[in-house]
């Protein structure tokens, strides 16, 4: 049986899993992702889940946390993808706002150990 915060949980990875699916946009394009605190999946070109991430507190929310994986500035970006400039190639992006900070976290790590992805840290 699940708890409230369980449920609370599952509910919103489900969201979070029918949120529009994004493409990352071409150079010198708008990156359309919200500036709130939340959670995103990102997808590689044959749409699977290479990452789980979430944003820890501070401005720019998930647009600034996207924005530092397509600039090389970020542990994703440098090790896994060996360079940002490859989200634009065919990767895509979905997100979902969830300003409770525990809440995120619990998110993200359900994400993770559901997706499997390629890149879980």
């Amino acid at each position: 049986m699940l708890n409230r915060e369980q449920k609370a949980v599952h509910a919103l990875f489900a969201e979070l899993r029918r949120s529009p699916l994004q493409e990352f946009p071409r150079a010198r394009k708008p990156l359309k992702a919200p500036n709130k605190q939340g959670v995103y999946i990102i997808y590689d070109p044959r749409n699977r889940a290479v990452h789980v991430g979430a944003t820890p507190s501070g401005a720019g929310g998930i647009r600034k946390r996207l924005a530092n994986h397509l600039h090389n500035a970020s542990a994703f970006s440098v090790l896994f993808l060996k360079g940002g400039a490859k989200l634009r190639c065919g990767y895509k992006y979905r997100c979902l706002i969830v300003p409770n900070r525990r809440r995120r976290a619990l998110v993200k790590a359900y994400a993770i150990g559901y997706l499997c992805p390629t890149h879980p840290w």
